[in-house]
């Protein structure tokens, strides 16, 4: 089974699920899809966000991708139940998987929660630990200003350590011992969020656990690729191509050259 796993996210912050793919399934061939022309997405209305994710999933599907990862939290809050519903393959969101890898590594069941405010509004992430463990009593704060410092490439610094403090102030008294980076972007500032929220906090990203629910999925529907395959994977994003390949290239340690595409208008 040959044909590639679909990734799509708001911008370069799905870049963070898609390398923990190519880690743990390495020959498994990835087409990724960044809306960095329209992110963020966190601050716009659902209705908006489902429009511009269905673009982006029905890109994939006309790239006959065997299944497809939601890398963006907002896009999973708003669309992953409808696009289990339409599409006839396996479609899987980054929710679920970071709300499990938090309760399995907290042992006080205070878990804090960042991510945009759409994520944070729906209540995505405080449903599904409920629904994973009970007792489990959860913060959450929405951080604007976390998606566009990664997309202009700003994620360590003095001016980052500072915005990033002053964001996360609301959290400091919580006491929590777990925080979930309820936004694919986020771990890419996860060195400042680290030293601003202390050693005692242990932070949590989607990616391992979305790659290893990836792995229970392909072999359950049996379209794993052939061990013999080296994949060739491929990049899209809707905005500037230069600073996409330049995060790209230092996320995942290998040079990138994404293509340019166009999804929606021009305007959106």
């Amino acid at each position: 089974m040959n044909r590639a796993i679909g990734v799509l996210d708001s911008g370069v912050g799905g870049l963070t699920v898609a390398r923990e793919l190519m880690r743990q399934l390495p020959h498994e061939r990835i087409i990724y899809v960044g809306d960095t022309l329209r992110c963020p997405y966190g601050p716009r209305p659902e209705e908006e966000i489902r429009e511009f994710t269905w673009e982006m999933i029905d890109y994939l599907v006309q790239q006959d991708v065997k299944l497809i990862v939601i890398a963006c939290n907002t896009a999973t809050a708003v669309v992953l139940k409808e696009a289990r519903e339409r599409l006839n393959i396996p479609v899987i969101g980054v929710i679920d998987p970071g709300a499990r890898a938090a309760v399995k590594v907290t042992r006080t069941k205070r878990i804090g929660v960042i991510g945009t405010k759409m994520t944070i509004t729906s209540n995505s992430y405080e449903k599904a630990l409920r629904h994973v463990e009970g007792q489990v009593v959860v913060e959450s704060l929405a951080c604007p200003p976390f998606v566009p410092l990664v997309e202009s490439m700003q994620t360590d610094g003095a001016y980052v350590e500072r915005v990033v403090a002053n964001t996360l102030r609301p959290l400091m008294n919580y006491d929590m011992d777990t925080l979930i980076l309820g936004c694919t972007h986020y771990p890419l500032l996860a060195d400042v969020i680290g030293r601003v929220i202390g050693p005692g906090v242990q932070l949590i990203s989607s990616g391992d656990e979305t790659a290893l629910e990836v792995a229970a999925l392909l072999d359950y529907n049996t379209i794993s690729a052939d061990v013999t395959q080296i994949p060739e994977h491929r990049y899209y994003a809707t905005g500037d191509i230069r600073s996409f390949d330049q995060i790209a290239t230092d996320w995942l340690d290998q040079t990138i050259h994404a293509e340019r595409i166009v999804l929606g208008t021009e305007e959106d």
